[in-house]
C-alpha cells in the first residue's frame, strides 16, 4: 500500500500533465461556446447592443426553414453514422486476422485525406459528368452519361452521405479492430472449441467486447457529421440547408445585426448534439449485455 504522500504527489503529476490540454480545451471550446451563447442573447457591444433578449432564438426557431434544416441535418448525421458503423464492423471482422500492414493501408490512408478533398473526389466520381456516369454509359447501364442518377445536390443528399461514409468508416473500423485483436480474439477461440457457431460467437462473445468502442466511435462520428458544414456546403442543395451551413451563411453576412441569429443556431446545434449524445450513451449502456 502506497503512503498518502505518494498518492498526492501522483495526483499533482497527473494534473500538471493534463493542464496544457485542459487549458486549450477550456479556452477554445468552453470559451467559444460561452461567447456564442452571450452573443446569441443579443449582447454585442461592437454594434451597440448591450441588452439581453431571446429575439435571436425566436427568429431562428420560428423561421420557415428551421424545421426543414433540422430534419435534414438529423437525417444526414444518422444515415452517415449508421451506414459507417455497419460497414466498419463488417470490414474489421473481415480484416481482423490479416496483417497489420494491410489493415493500416485500408483504414489509415482514407483518414489522412481532408474532408474537402474527399468531397471533390466523390463529386468527380458520382456526378452526371463524372467517371461513374461515363463508366455506366460504357457498360450499357444507362443510355448516356446524362441519364445517370443525380447523386449531387439531390433531395436525399447521397453525395454528402457517401463522402461521410468513406471518411468515417475507417475511423470506426480502427477502434473495432483494436478490440477484436485483443481479448475478443482469444475469447472467440475458446467459444469455438466449446462448439459455439459463428452467430453465437458474435452475439455472445465478440459484440459485448466491441460494443463500448462502437458506441464511443459512432457517437464521435454523429457529433462531427451533425456539426460539420464544409461537405454539405459543397455538395448540398441551396434549400433546405443543414443547420451548420445556415449558421455559416448568417455569420458571414455583412450585417453584424445577423450575428446573434448565427450564434443562436450554433447554440441549438450544441444543445441538440448534447441531448442526443446523452440519450445514446444511456441507451448504449445496455449494448452487449442482453438488455
Amino acid at each position: 500500500m502506497r503512503p498518502p504522500g505518494a498518492r498526492v504527489s501522483g495526483g499533482i503529476k497527473v494534473a500538471l500533465l493534463l493542464a496544457p490540454a485542459m487549458l486549450i480545451i477550456g479556452v477554445l471550446f468552453v470559451g467559444g461556446l460561452c461567447a456564442s451563447f452571450v452573443q446569441s442573447l443579443g449582447y454585442f457591444p461592437a454594434i451597440g447592443q448591450t441588452g439581453v433578449s431571446l429575439d435571436a432564438y425566436r427568429e431562428v426557431l420560428t423561421g420557415s426553414g428551421f424545421l426543414d434544416s433540422l430534419f435534414l441535418t438529423l437525417y444526414i448525421a444518422v444515415a452517415s453514422t449508421v451506414v459507417s458503423t455497419v460497414l466498419a464492423v463488417l470490414a474489421a471482422l473481415a480484416l481482423r486476422r490479416s496483417s497489420s500492414r494491410l489493415s493500416a493501408v485500408v483504414f489509415q490512408v482514407p483518414i489522412t485525406v481532408p474532408h474537402l478533398v474527399a468531397a471533390v473526389g466523390i463529386a468527380l466520381i458520382v456526378s452526371q459528368t463524372g467517371l461513374g456516369s461515363r463508366l455506366a454509359a460504357a457498360l450499357g447501364l444507362v443510355g448516356r452519361p446524362a441519364d445517370f442518377p443525380a447523386l449531387l445536390y439531390d433531395r436525399y443528399s447521397v453525395g454528402i452521405i457517401l463522402t461521410y461514409v468513406w471518411k468515417e468508416t475507417p475511423f470506426i473500423a480502427l477502434v473495432v479492430l483494436a478490440a477484436l485483436r485483443g481479448v475478443a480474439s482469444e475469447l472467440e477461440d475458446v467459444a469455438r472449441t466449446l462448439g459455439a457457431n459463428s452467430l453465437q460467437r458474435f452475439r455472445y462473445v465478440v459484440f459485448p467486447v466491441i460494443a463500448p468502442g462502437v458506441v464511443a466511435a459512432s457517437l464521435v462520428v454523429f457529433a462531427f457529421t451533425f456539426g460539420s458544414f464544409e461537405v454539405p456546403y459543397l455538395l448540398g442543395r441551396d434549400y433546405p440547408t443543414i443547420l451548420p451551413v445556415a449558421a455559416y451563411n448568417e455569420y458571414r453576412s455583412t450585417e453584424l445585426s445577423d450575428r446573434p441569429e448565427a450564434m443562436a443556431i450554433n447554440v441549438v446545434i450544441a444543445l441538440v448534439t448534447a441531448v442526443i449524445a446523452a440519450f445514446y450513451l444511456r441507451l448504449g449502456r445496455g449494448f452487449g449485455r442482453g438488455k
